[in-house]
């Protein structure tokens, strides 16, 4: 299976095969299983399974690292960021769910300091101004919703990370 993704400002699109699994077989058959019945098989499409860390990095800034999927309405995000690392002021359409993994990110917005540690989730709404510092090594991952058209034409982030 294939997915189309482009990595990053400047870079060309490229078609991605889904990474294989180590281990025993990440996809089987189960036959009758995960079927509602009246849904047929061309309404419904099939799932695809990726590994995250096995997608292409995408370096940036100095500070910030991501590794990114899309679906037809959503993006997955995985930021790896060095303590010092910066999302400037900015805002989007999209709405973004934020979940630190480890480390510690102040994030401003609407006159208020939200303080988020391992383990803390955010949900920015659309268009609501949000700047992120990293006080810490970080592990963000986020969740955008509709999918990050933006990335997908090239553009690497509103917020110019640094």
């Amino acid at each position: 299976m294939t997915a189309t993704m482009s990595p990053g400002a400047g870079a060309f699109a490229e078609t991605l095969i889904a990474p294989t699994l180590s281990g025993p077989p990440a996809v089987t058959d189960a036959p009758g299983r995960g079927i509602i019945p009246g849904v047929s098989g061309h309404m419904a499409a099939a799932p695809t399974l990726y590994e995250l860390d096995k997608q292409p990095v995408e370096q940036i800034s100095p500070f910030v690292q991501r590794r990114y999927l899309s679906g037809a309405q959503s993006t997955f995000v995985k930021w790896t960021v060095k303590k010092g690392g910066v999302f400037a002021l900015h805002h989007h359409s999209y709405e973004q769910i934020t979940w630190i993994v480890e480390g510690r990110c102040e994030v401003f917005s609407q006159g208020r300091k939200f303080i988020m540690t391992a383990g803390a989730v955010l949900v920015i709404p659309p268009n609501a101004p949000h700047e992120f510092v990293c006080v810490e090594d970080t592990i963000d991952i986020d969740f955008f919703a509709p999918a990050r058209q933006d990335w997908l034409d090239g553009a690497t982030s509103a917020a110019a990370p640094r």
